[in-house]
């Protein structure tokens, strides 16, 4: 028998030392090393079972004749979902799957697995969370009993694998959660970095070898990323993240990694008694409710992967009391503001720096590309000298640290969208004249001096003077 002695290994990336450390040198992270057995001489997990090294198989490139044609896929019957994933799921394929606690993973997957069933696919759903009853309870909840789901709860991966592979191999084998699996192969806790990354190397090797798509799930840390080592992410083909807040009926679905599609593509959910609806047109729902009247808000026309999509953007800009004026930003970089922020008071002529600046996204979307820019300047701008942006009009742009707007991809879309939505007018860059209700602008003074009708060095005039440059630039031809 082997001799068994111990190890410490890091439980965010799985870095192996041979003594107790407070701060693990590969991750910098603090009391994440953890006291685990295994087995000196030899490898543990699957190669130390192994009788003998078997001999591979060369498949020659040029033996291939005729076209090269795109990898099979599994239709899972909900649009959104097939969107992120590149048009279904690819047999063979394994996702890692991500989200908050209560974000409704479980609810998408039991949707996603009947939808499946329903076309007669073989679907299992493994969970090793909850009962079979407790499975059942969501599933009747959501109007799904009456699918033929494979249901089970177990946790060793060894008894899954063999459970799965008797009878025909299944098109979609769902495991809850991969943090929850331990084989027989390591001798250390479920939920560890060993177990995690072992369990997760068997249930990969088994959709390989079937052709089975498997989804994992798995949980997150306080910081939003997914638990337990970053070498299981490497591991899989996919890695999808499940995003919303609670305040918020809005779920997005967005691709990390995609071996067999786009990873910029994001799908849209909403939370309703009877479970996920798709939302095939999130531009009016994000819209929904706006107030046109209000000061410091502005649409942004962005995109997301091939889809176009209108958010609102909302600002507020009040004098501060405090020595260090506050700086809270939802659904934006926080760093991007402040970069902002010090163009416009460079070389827009906007002193912002003894007011305190909140910046939302309206609906709970989080925006990430720098196009936004341009909207954050004119609910800024909009925001501190009290004009209202015209409410037919929308903002794309990229902004300098010079000051100048720089153009974006995709602008035909964007304005294709914003048009579709009752936009009449839009503000973009210098150089994308796309039709005639686009007005281009070219430095954030004229941005100033054309939205709110503010000129250097002077934030705020008087109402009149507002006035009139609002509405010179309400009947400006563009």
């Amino acid at each position: 028998m082997a001799k068994i002695h111990q190890t410490f290994v890091c439980q965010s990336c799985g870095a192996v030392y041979n003594r107790w450390r407070g701060r693990c040198e590969a991750c910098n992270g603090w009391n994440t090393i953890v006291e685990e057995a295994a087995a000196a001489g030899g490898q543990s997990g699957p190669l130390a079972t192994r009788p003998s090294r078997a001999r591979g198989r060369v498949f020659p490139l040029e033996g291939l004749t005729g076209e090269t044609k795109e990898a099979p896929r599994i239709p899972s019957g909900i649009g959104e979902l097939d969107r992120v994933t590149g048009g279904g799921f690819v047999r063979g394929s394994v996702i890692l799957l991500g989200g908050d606690p209560g974000i409704g993973k479980s609810t998408l997957l039991m949707q996603a697995s009947a939808a499946m069933a329903g076309t007669g696919e073989r679907v299992a759903y493994i969970s090793g969370e909850e009962a079979v009853g407790q499975v059942r309870l969501r599933a009747e909840r959501l109007g799904l009993s009456d699918r033929p789901v494979d249901l089970a709860a177990e946790t060793n991966v060894e008894d899954i694998i063999e459970t799965l592979s008797q009878g025909r191999p299944p098109a979609l084998a769902i495991i809850d959660s991969i943090q929850t699996m331990w084989t027989e192969t390591v001798e250390s806790a479920p939920g560890t970095v060993t177990q995690v990354r072992s369990s997760a190397q068997a249930l990969i090797r088994f959709a390989k070898t079937t052709g089975t798509a498997v989804i994992l799930v798995g949980h997150v840390t306080k910081d939003g990323q997914i638990a337990g080592p970053r070498v299981v992410e490497h591991m899989v083909d996919a890695v999808a993240s499940f995003e919303g807040d609670q305040g918020h009926h809005f779920r997005i679905l967005r691709a990390v990694k995609n071996r067999f599609g786009p990873t910029d593509e994001i799908g849209v959910f909403e939370m309703t008694d009877a479970g996920l609806a798709e939302v095939p047109n999130p531009s009016a729902l994000f819209l929904a409710g706006r107030d046109h009247q209000a000061a410091g808000t502005a649409v942004f026309a962005g995109m997301e992967g091939t889809r176009p999509l209108l958010v609102e953007i909302q600002a507020l800009v009040a004098p501060s009391s405090l020595g260090m004026p506050r700086r809270a930003v939802v659904g934006w970089d926080p760093n991007r503001l402040s970069m902002v922020l010090a163009v416009l008071e460079a070389h827009g002529g906007i002193r912002l720096g003894t007011h305190d600046v909140y910046l939302n996204v309206a609906g709970g979307l989080r925006i990430t590309e720098p196009a936004a820019d341009l909207a954050v300047a004119a609910a800024l701008v909009s925001s501190l000298s009290g004009a209202v942006l015209p409410p037919e009009t929308v903002y794309f742009g990229e902004i300098g640290l010079s000051g100048a707007i720089r153009p974006v991809a995709q602008a035909g879309s964007r304005l294709k969208e914003a048009q579709k939505l009752g936009f009449a007018k839009a503000l973009i860059p210098q150089g994308r004249g796309e039709g005639d209700k686009a007005l281009a602008v070219e430095t954030l003074r004229h941005i100033a001096d054309l939205v709110a009708g503010i000129s250097a060095g002077a934030p705020r005039r008087s109402g009149g003077q507002r006035g009139r440059a609002q509405s010179r630039y309400a009947d400006e031809e563009v």
